[in-house]
């Protein structure tokens, strides 16, 4: 069973479209913003001649040429650092970096300079870069590409995080941070890239970064997730269905900054939130969901805030299925929170 969306709730008003794959978006959206804007380059490790190790950036040096689209030593803290320069002096760089997991050695860019120098500046330079990373397991790429490391970012004031679940949303939201002026970390599902199939606007169009997607209404629960989980917990809505339960879907598609007034609509309305990640549980970002809600919500609730996330471990590269959380795991926590 393949990852699908709305066509209807995708194409409203915009034209007409046609049927991709999460990482299709991901190149057309890339496509489109070099034609578009000469300011804009795209470099990483292997994304010229191969086009990627995902083949997100396939064909694009062969059309946009060598001093655009460009590869660049193993070094992350290099891709970072040269990512902040090119912004401050007025391009806008779509970086890559190959997994999430090498997000490391280029930490110290994006937190002490990339996140700070529109206010260390005050005001007088800015940073509108974006950082592509493929993120998240799901296809037995083991310890060291399999990581969700999206919280370490989402703490930090002054950057953007974002990860769509969507084709429709992949595009519209890379194409939004390119043209902002904010560095934006973009992470990308990785198990979704080719899972994941929607319908998008031939036309030109972005996703706002800061606002949630309602992917199926209900009235029991609210079931909360982005990027990677998104599937499986249409699954589990679709299961509860089944049993007379009906919960809303609420797709984040942005972490940082979070659409708090979409969840604690729906939650006001359902009494229970169930909230799902695949990343660690400890200092998981929807603790923070979590504590929000209970914080404005607290005596509309009808049972406990319920997590369901990925454990303490590094990730397992033989039992990811366990890791991840599947449709019986997310049903099964909306079950305890029905049953509070």
């Amino acid at each position: 069973m393949t990852a699908t969306q709305n066509p209807a709730r995708a194409g409203a008003g915009a034209g007409e479209t046609r049927t991709l794959t999460l990482i299709q978006a991901v190149t057309e959206a890339m496509r489109e913003e070099l034609a578009r804007d000469e300011r804009v380059v795209v470099f990483g490790e292997d994304v010229g001649a191969r086009g990627g190790v995902f083949l997100a950036t396939a064909g694009l040096q062969a059309e946009f040429g060598r001093a655009r689209v460009f590869d660049t030593p193993l070094s992350e803290a290099s891709i970072v650092g040269a990512a902040v320069g090119m912004a401050v002096r007025g391009m806008r760089p779509i970086a890559e970096i190959q997994f999430a997991d090498y997000m490391g050695p280029g930490f110290d860019q994006l937190i002490s300079q990339a996140a700070k120098i529109r206010y260390r500046s005050g005001g007088q330079f800015t940073a509108p870069m974006v950082i592509r990373t493929p993120s998240g397991g799901g296809v037995k790429g083991g310890h060291h590409h399999s990581q969700s490391p999206e919280s370490y970012f989402a703490h930090t004031p002054g950057l953007k995080v974002v990860m769509p679940s969507t084709p429709y949303d992949a595009k519209g939201l890379l194409k939004a941070a390119v043209r902002g002026d904010d560095p934006v970390i973009y992470f990308e599902p990785k198990r979704l890239y080719r899972a994941a199939k929607g319908e998008v606007p031939t036309g030109d169009y972005t996703v706002e970064i800061g606002k949630g997607a309602v992917r199926r209404e209900g009235r029991d629960l609210t079931l909360i997730g982005y990027g990677g989980v998104m599937p499986d917990a249409e699954r589990a809505a679709a299961a509860l269905a089944a049993e007379g339960v009906e919960a809303e879907v609420i797709d984040l598609r942005s972490l940082l900054p979070w659409d708090r007034e979409l969840v604690l609509e729906s939650v006001s309305r359902t009494g229970r939130a169930v909230l799902v990640s695949e990343a660690p549980r400890t200092a998981n970002f929807m603790g923070e969901v979590a504590y929000v809600i209970q914080e404005e919500l607290f005596d509309q609730l009808l049972s406990p805030v319920v997590q369901v996330a990925g454990f303490d471990i590094p990730y397992p590269y033989v039992q990811d299925k366990i890791y991840l959380p599947g449709p019986n795991r997310i049903a099964a926590a909306c079950v305890q929170a029905l049953n509070y």
